[in-house]
């Protein structure tokens, strides 16, 4: 039996790939056999105590996040929120400080896991570690984005963050990746450390009922758009333009659906998000599925890996998509779909398993 520390942001409950990483190893690592440990910022007591209970996972705080990301509707406001973002990694900087004053009276890990984002938990990590080597025998710092190499924002990290960046790589033993496409965006000197761990699902629990053709061609995308990248403009616009029926289904209630809801009516269905249990069975249900392209090969959508569970014909759409190789889509014609992964290899049992083999490499 191995003693396992997860250090995280979010956990269950909470709707996030993040939270489903830490959720699933946790469960996966009790199962096993481990005694783990969930490291998260204050929360509901009475809940973790019953969920504890149930699950086995031992849960601890490491406080509050006194301060929270200025909020309003001024463009001022939301102006300087992201500079001090930008400037200071402001508010999750604070995890650094939680994270070190958390860790000063823990001692004798076999592993510490930490997920990011947000990174300053590698941080926070790397700070109690430097002061206690005896903290944990494996450090695996769990990145599902990279930091300085990430291609998914506007703006580019400020350059003294490299120096950050540089100190947690020296200190961690792994640095955990999801796709190996993604260990270009890690400096160099620290490849030796990568090792490729993609997500993990518990995949006996996920029941996806048997499809059956809808009447007119529907289709659905659920994740996070922005227009910079997972931009859906091209495609929204290119809907406009079309005269038969089809179906639509989003499950993101972003801002930038609103100029097509009038225009495409109800042929467009802006849905909130739900939690994976219940979103699998019915993205199972449709004809076929939409993935918006990060426009970086550092960065896989995690969303292709539920799309590889409920095994329905995907096409991947970029600011300059096949309008033909969709219009086919939209006649039935899947011949020219996104070739996903072997599901199994998110199988969460091989997942925590090449974690816990870290312990003894």
């Amino acid at each position: 039996m191995s003693k396992v520390l997860i250090i995280s942001k979010v956990f269950y409950p909470n709707i996030s790939p993040r939270a489903n990483r830490t959720t699933q190893l946790a469960l996966e690592f009790v199962r096993l056999g481990n005694e783990v440990t969930v490291m998260l910022p204050s929360f509901d007591a009475e809940f973790y105590r019953e969920y504890s209970e149930k699950t086995g996972i031992i849960f601890k705080s490491m406080g509050r996040l006194k301060y929270k990301r200025f909020e309003g509707d001024s463009k001022i406001v939301r102006i300087a929120a992201r500079l001090v973002q930008l400037l200071v990694e402001f508010p999750e900087i604070q995890l650094v400080r939680l994270i070190g004053e958390s860790l000063k009276n823990e001692s004798s890990y076999d592993m510490i896991v930490s997920i990011a984002v947000p990174h300053p938990i590698h941080w926070g990590v790397a700070k109690a570690i430097r002061r206690n080597r005896k903290l944990c025998k494996v450090w695996a710092a769990d990145c599902g984005d990279p930091y300085m190499g990430c291609k998914t924002d506007t703006f580019e990290k400020l350059f003294y963050f490299k120096y950050v960046e540089k100190k947690w790589c020296k200190l961690a033993d792994y640095i955990i990746i999801p796709d190996k496409s993604a260990q270009s965006a890690y400096y160099s000197e620290f490849h030796n450390k990568i090792k490729v761990i993609p997500q993990g699902f518990n995949l006996s629990e996920i029941e996806i009922p048997v499809y059956s053709e809808n009447k007119v061609p529907t289709f659905a995308y659920a994740g996070g758009l922005a227009l910079h990248f997972r931009n859906p403009y091209p495609l929204l616009e290119f809907l406009c333009t079309l005269d038969i029926d089809f179906k639509f289904i989003v499950y993101n209630e972003s801002a930038l659906l609103e100029p097509f809801k009038e225009k495409l009516k109800n042929k467009l269905e802006v849905r909130s998000y739900i939690p994976r249990e219940q979103l699998l069975p019915i993205l199972g249900q449709m004809d076929f599925l939409i993935n918006f392209e990060n426009n970086t090969a550092v960065q896989v959508p995690s969303k292709l890996i539920d799309y590889s569970i409920v095994n329905r014909p995907v096409i991947s759409i970029s600011n300059n998509f096949d309008k033909a190789g969709l219009t086919k889509f939209l006649k039935r014609d899947y011949s020219d779909q996104y070739i996903l992964p072997d599901v199994s290899t998110y199988d969460i049992k091989q997942v925590a398993t090449k974690f816990l083999n870290l312990i003894e490499l």
